[in-house]
C-alpha cells in the first residue's frame, strides 16, 4: 500500500496544535483538588462523593447516593468557596454533581 507524504501530518505539528500557545491544555495545579477534597468536605461526605474531573472551571463530582446528591446540590456554593479558598485561587466556577459509582 503506497502512502502519500503530502497527506501525512508531522508529529511536531500535531503536538504543536494540541498545546496551541505552548502551554498545557489544563492547569496542573487543578490536581490539588483531589488532594484537598477530604479536608474541605470532611470524611463523611468524601466517602460518598469524589471529584471525577475538572474542565474549564467546572468540577464534576461523582456521588454514590441520591440523598447525598440532593444535599450536595444545596451545598454547592459553600463547597466551591471552600475549595477555592483552600487552593488559594479561583479554580472552580461551578460544581456539577452526578450520580454514579465511587
Amino acid at each position: 500500500m503506497a502512502t502519500n507524504d503530502e497527506s501525512m501530518t508531522s508529529l511536531k505539528d500535531i503536538i504543536g496544535n494540541l498545546f496551541g500557545d505552548g502551554g498545557l491544555p489544563f492547569d496542573p495545579a487543578d490536581a490539588n483538588i483531589w488532594k484537598v477534597w477530604e479536608e474541605v468536605v470532611g470524611l463523611v461526605i468524601s466517602e460518598s462523593a469524589q471529584p471525577s474531573r475538572i474542565k474549564n472551571g467546572s468540577l464534576r463530582v461523582t456521588v454514590s447516593d441520591p440523598i447525598w446528591l440532593q444535599e450536595l446540590e444545596f451545598m454547592e456554593r459553600d463547597v466551591r468557596k471552600k475549595l477555592n479558598t483552600r487552593l488559594g485561587r479561583k479554580a472552580i466556577d461551578r460544581i456539577e454533581f452526578r450520580l454514579g459509582p465511587n
